[in-house]
């Protein structure tokens, strides 16, 4: 039977979901307001649209093999550099379990009582198991059953969480038709005054203005809102006519996810006042989208004359709608990506890499032990980070700062590795977007320097600003991981090493 290939409309929305992230645009707003807009565009110019190319003519070259991102690089460069990538790429997963696993309970708070209390839980009254402490714990006791359910194979979870993914759809249209309807309820008027140029030059968030390594800092939040992309290079081949349809369809694809960021974080201030709405201290980046949404609410029912009481209603009925959803779509989230990225790490490189029994698939397709192992891993690292003596706000800046950073730097090692990729003969060159070797070569340093400044200015600024503990905790996940990957290599290579001279001495 013959397999149906995918359309431009079908191939625009894959891209679409694989990157486009709704909770990207509140945080960007409480970050810099309007003055985001542009900095997303700059990141789509400067990496989406190149890197999905380069994931593309990858995928297209090297469609018969099954390690993906692996098989790219090591083709390409060699095998302990792409082991050292993809190692990285997997981490930047374990870097977002610990942030989920400590997320996850404000948007429980949210469901349960309309509102974050999350800052004010604490263990019977306990002073020291409460805040960030205390959702410390409460997130290991999360990711250890979470990875005892999948342990079991029972993935079946994840397909009802998947209402959630339909759900935030319908919440981004519900945004974008509420607020225009607003925006005419108010006769043109935003709640947000936009100053044209000014508005997109100057932040609206205090800490960002007069800070020019601030705000190039930020340019991770827009490069991480583009990722995901890397999923898309195995699309080539099942596309319709490849080679007219799937350039199209990225620029299409990164051209609706540029405008839509951009004009949902423009609906946002139609709607958000900055000073009135997040100017209080108990905003954190874990929270603002939950302020935002119920802050939607009670707008829409300010705009058509509804009591203060009533707005209060609706802001927390919304706030709990809202809750639910990303709690679906979390859940589901994590379900997956808990045994997902560890299996294709598996899966694509020598068994006898991995330590004792860490590199066994069990029969159901599960990497059980190397999950347990990520268990530990993943709930010494929330311990270490929630026991760090910080307000609730550093917390989750901590936490995202963490994974702006994890999931980006694995994409400079995809984009470093394509001017080589470039220079292989002997390539099923059937799909190609960049024609010659300069082309590659720009683009892919390009690339790889937006990628390299974007995180350096990340890593450095809150030093900069006093902030040590963020920039260590920025910095210690590639680091670590980075060096994890080069014993382990290091460790298989002497192995492999020592097995041929046994095998020489033995043949002699």
């Amino acid at each position: 039977m013959k397999e149906k290939k995918l359309g431009l409309m079908s191939l625009i929305l894959m891209i679409f979901t694989s990157v486009y992230g709704f909770n990207n645009i509140p945080r960007s707003y409480y970050l810099m307001g309007y003055a985001a807009i542009p900095w997303f565009v700059i990141a789509g110019i400067l990496f989406f649209i190149p890197f999905a190319f380069m994931v593309a003519e990858f995928g297209s070259a090297f469609r018969e093999e099954t390690g993906g991102m692996y098989s790219w690089m090591e083709k390409s460069v060699g095998p302990k550099y792409a082991f050292i990538g993809t190692f990285m790429w997997y981490t930047s997963y374990v870097l977002w379990m610990v942030n989920v696993s400590s997320g996850i309970w404000v948007p429980v708070s949210n469901l349960i009582f309309g509102e974050d209390c999350t800052a004010n839980w604490s263990f019977f009254g306990s002073q020291f198991l409460s805040g960030s402490r205390l959702l410390g714990i409460m997130a290991v006791v999360f990711f250890i059953f979470i990875t005892y359910f999948d342990s079991k194979g029972i993935d079946k979870i994840s397909k009802v969480t998947s209402i959630g993914g339909t759900a935030v759809l319908a919440i981004n249209i519900m945004v974008v038709v509420g607020s225009i309807v607003m925006i005419i309820a108010r006769h043109g008027q935003l709640e947000q005054p936009f100053a044209g140029m000014e508005s997109l030059k100057v932040p609206l968030n205090v800490a960002y203005q007069g800070s020019p390594i601030m705000i190039l800092s930020f340019i991770v939040y827009a490069l991480f809102a583009y990722g995901g992309i890397e999923a898309v290079g195995g699309l080539v081949d099942k596309t319709e006519n490849p080679k007219k349809n799937f350039p199209k369809g990225i620029i299409i694809a990164a051209m609706v996810i540029v405008v839509g960021y951009a004009l949902l974080i423009m609906l946002v201030g139609s709607f958000t006042n900055y000073s009135e709405v997040l100017g209080a201290d108990n905003i954190t980046l874990g929270n603002v989208s939950y302020v935002i949404m119920s802050n939607f609410a009670a707008a829409f029912g300010k705009a058509f004359g509804a009591t203060e009481a009533t707005q209060i209603v609706l802001a927390h009925g919304f706030a709990r709608v809202y809750a639910l959803i990303m709690l679906l779509a979390l859940m589901g989230a994590m379900f997956t990506l808990v045994y997902s990225p560890l299996k294709q790490l598996i899966d694509g490189t020598d068994k006898e890499l991995w330590p004792g029994k860490m590199g066994v698939i069990e029969a159901d397709g599960m990497p059980k032990n190397a999950m347990w192992i990520q268990c530990a891993i993943v709930c010494v690292m929330i311990l270490l980070v929630s026991f760090g003596g910080d307000t609730m706000q550093q917390f989750f800046v901590i936490l995202t700062a963490m994974v702006n950073v994890g999931m980006t730097v694995p994409y400079m090692f995809i984009s470093f590795a394509f001017p080589k990729f470039k220079r292989m003969k002997g390539v099923d060159r059937s799909f190609e977007v960049y024609k010659s070797q300069k082309s590659a070569n720009f683009w892919g340093y390009v690339v790889t320097l937006t990628l390299l400044f974007a995180n350096v200015f990340a890593i450095i600024q809150p030093a900069l600003d006093g902030d040590i503990k963020t920039t260590f905790w920025s910095l210690s996940g590639p680091v670590i991981f980075g060096l994890i990957a080069w014993v382990i290599y290091t460790r298989y290579e002497k192995k492999k090493a020592a097995k041929s001279k046994d095998s020489v001495k033995s043949v002699a």
